[in-house]
């Protein structure tokens, strides 16, 4: 793998799925895991499998469908766990088995009861016993961002010799900010013998809002695999936004970092990711929410029209969009006015326009948005609309 290609794990039908009152069927799961494929994700996490039968049949009906991707099984470091997923992932052209366990004193101590040395002894175990299922396994030390660094780089260590090919290093609670987020990485990179055998990975949450910025931050400091979700969608707060980190480096490229991701998908996945688990998007979620490219505001809207560059740093075309949106509000100036005039069928002259523009933030002050109809009317009932019509 290119160094600078960055791995996109996506775990919608997984960490996505754990959403209160998101349950996918398995026909769901397979429309959305197509799509992903043609996405150019790396990894589609399709569930855990032992977790339940439904989950068992969509991780086995996902690995016979997808074409391109990796197809990814989730486990504890429990052995029927894995072989369960094992045998869930046995029709997968590219399986990869994700185990692993909770590294941090907190879920040593109150999770397992136990020590740190007795947890590296079960984290080999699972992954030894995941390779003789699979060759690509991935292992996860649960609530990394909060487990010391040198205990933290003795268990990589130990999973690298027993055979994992990935290291997932998740801030499982969201805690971390992205200096120490990035710093634990590179840390990792420099100090864990054997690294060049395995891809450091990034699972962020986002309890304090900070998945993104701690999920850029690890890949600039070595990690080389997100792991994220369409729309953020995750537990609690939720998970990095697999739309955002992609935007990111594309719109960065100094930063020297691919995904690969055919980003003019983005907004289509994103629909469809929203439509079937009825999780409807904010309006103002980054790249992919309704007022991602709209203007409201008469000085944004004048600059957008001039050169759309003014405001936006991003081609709403590159995400899936249409076109930016100019939307005619009370704060709306004569610039947007005539634009949505002309795009209706009005040429106005500046004289008409200033005459049209009083009774244009009349109508808008009583209306919160102004529509195509409105304006039709706001014209029809002016006194230069003999004027234009004859023009």
């Amino acid at each position: 793998m290119s160094d600078n290609k960055v791995q996109i794990f996506d775990t919608t039908l997984r960490d996505g799925e754990q959403v209160p009152g998101c349950k996918l069927n398995t026909d769901q799961k397979l429309v959305i895991a197509e799509q992903l494929d043609l996405l150019g994700v790396d990894v589609i996490e399709a569930g855990f499998p032992v977790s339940s039968p439904g989950d068992f049949k969509s991780v086995e009906e996902i690995s016979k469908i997808i074409k391109y991707a990796t197809v990814c099984g989730l486990t504890r470091s429990v052995e029927n766990d894995i072989k369960v997923a094992g045998e869930a992932l046995k029709y997968a052209k590219r399986p990869r088995i994700h185990t692993g366990i909770g590294t941090s004193d907190s879920h040593i101590k109150f999770k397992f009861k136990s020590n740190q040395d007795a947890i590296i002894e079960r984290a080999v175990k699972a992954v030894s016993y995941a390779k003789t299922f699979v060759e690509d396994v991935e292992f996860y030390a649960e609530d990394a961002g909060r487990t010391d660094n040198e205990y933290l780089a003795r268990v990589c260590e130990a999973v690298i010799k027993a055979g994992a090919t990935v290291l997932n290093i998740p801030d499982t609670t969201g805690y971390c900010l992205p200096s120490e987020y990035g710093a634990k990485i590179k840390y990792l990179k420099e100090n864990v013998r054997g690294i060049d055998k395995a891809i450091l990975s990034c699972h962020c949450h986002n309890d304090l809002g900070l998945a993104t910025a701690n999920s850029i931050e690890g890949v600039i400091n070595g990690a080389r695999q997100i792991e994220c979700t369409i729309n953020g969608i995750g537990e609690r707060a939720g998970n990095t936004a697999l739309e955002e980190v992609v935007m990111i480096l594309k719109q960065h490229p100094y930063l020297n970092l691919d995904t690969g991701i055919n980003t003019e998908m983005l907004y289509g996945i994103s629909q469809l990711v929203s439509d079937n688990m009825g999780i409807y998007t904010q309006p103002n979620k980054a790249i992919v929410g309704a007022n991602a490219f709209a203007h409201s505001s008469g000085i944004h809207q004048d600059g957008v029209i001039k050169n759309r560059e003014t405001y936006e740093i991003m081609d709403p075309k590159d995400v899936g969009v249409t076109e930016s949106a100019i939307v005619l509000t009370a704060r709306s100036g004569r610039a947007a006015l005539a634009y949505r005039a002309k795009n209706v069928g009005y040429e106005l002259t500046k004289l008409q326009l200033d005459e049209i523009y009083t009774n244009f933030l009349d109508f808008a002050d009583k209306k919160k948005e102004v529509d195509d109809k409105d304006i039709h009317i706001i014209i029809e009932n002016s006194k230069v609309y003999k004027e234009i019509i004859s023009a």
